[in-house]
């Protein structure tokens, strides 16, 4: 059986630094990243998703962190299909065609303006890590409306794809799908023998589920020698909505029973990879590391590091708010039009 990592999807969400981290940690980001990278081995970039950073960025991100650490970059916005906010846009983008609707967002890049992010983000933020053995894979995290719905949608949301491990040659895809489409009866072994066939590891998650199927459903499955697990929380409330940042969407904490239930999943996963990856992404307060000790501890021996506390570490505040599992019911949620 392969090693299990666990991490968390980011490490300097505003309400994480002010509840997880101590004081003397909690105001320098130098002194943050060093004090995740003695707990955990092993952590999601969300950042570069909203803006691309200088090549410096990554080149810290390496110097702070121990030899054995490994980072896995979640794709800028652009590359996924997502609109991006104008005002992060970086200065080579501008030179480009482009459209801006409600909110400043951008809308219909050129394909040459595309293309170039996809170099930026290859040269300023996979290059750098890749350099100190420190890159893992990039997540290319798809909105909710790139579907498989019909065979001409599906097939060109499946070009999309290739295109993108054309230009980030050499670099380990995570493919996570956020429409039940590419899972449904028919779509699942085409969606799994795509990825399978070009070395793409399907993200398995676990989120809110809802009477009407309108999300992913917890399938475990490994389509390449990484395995990749993202828990969002199963906060139902606030999954559609458009909250002020993305941690509130994801305001969940996960009971022991609730991880209890990935432990097989896992378990399996490791048995048929080369590695495999749980990644907590209720990064609201100190949920996620609070979750990610947790399910370490479930999994015993076969997790590479367990993380969580050392000797001197606060401990998770009691009177913290908790996001506990709501009464299961069959209402239908009204589903609202968001970006991640």
């Amino acid at each position: 059986m392969s090693d299990v990592r666990i991490g968390t999807c980011s490490w300097a969400d505003k309400t994480m630094v002010e509840r997880w981290y101590p004081p003397e940690a909690a105001g320098s980001p130098e002194r943050r990243l060093r004090y995740y990278a003695r707990r955990f081995d092993t952590v999601e970039a969300d950042s570069p998703f909203y803006g691309l950073p200088k090549r410096a960025v990554a080149e810290n991100w390496a110097k702070r962190t121990p030899p054995d650490f490994v980072f896995h970059v979640k794709a800028y916005g652009m590359m996924t299909q997502h609109r991006v906010d104008e005002r992060a846009l970086h200065p080579e983008l501008r030179e480009y065609e482009y459209e801006v609707v409600g909110r400043g967002k951008v809308h219909r890049p050129s394909p040459q303006m595309v293309d170039r992010a996809f170099e930026i983000f290859r040269d300023d933020v996979v290059e750098p890590l890749r350099a100190a053995g420190k890159m893992g894979g990039v997540l290319m995290q798809f909105p909710a409306y790139f579907t498989a719905e019909d065979a001409e949608r599906r097939d060109a949301n499946l070009g999309w794809i290739e295109h993108a491990a054309e230009m980030l040659p050499e670099v380990r895809l995570l493919v996570e799908f956020r429409h039940p489409s590419w899972v449904s009866e028919r779509e699942l072994p085409h969606t799994l023998r795509f990825l399978e066939d070009r070395g793409m590891s399907y993200v398995s998650v676990d989120a809110p589920q809802f009477p009407d199927q309108a999300t992913m459903p917890p399938i475990a499955a490994a389509t390449s020698p990484i395995g990749y697990v993202r828990l969002h929380g199963r906060n139902r409330d606030t999954y559609f909505q458009l909250t002020k940042s993305a941690a509130d969407r994801f305001d969940y904490l996960y009971t022991p029973e609730e991880l209890e239930e990935w432990r097989e999943p896992v378990a399996r996963l490791a048995e048929v990879t080369d590695e495999t990856f749980v990644m907590f992404n209720n990064c609201k307060y100190d949920y996620a590391p609070r979750n990610a000790h947790e399910m370490a501890e479930i999994l015993g021996d076969v997790v590479h590091r367990h993380g969580g506390a050392e000797p001197g570490d606060p401990s998770p505040e009691s009177g913290s708010p908790e996001h506990r599992p709501p009464g299961d019911d069959s209402e239908h949620v009204e589903q609202l039009g968001f970006e991640l």
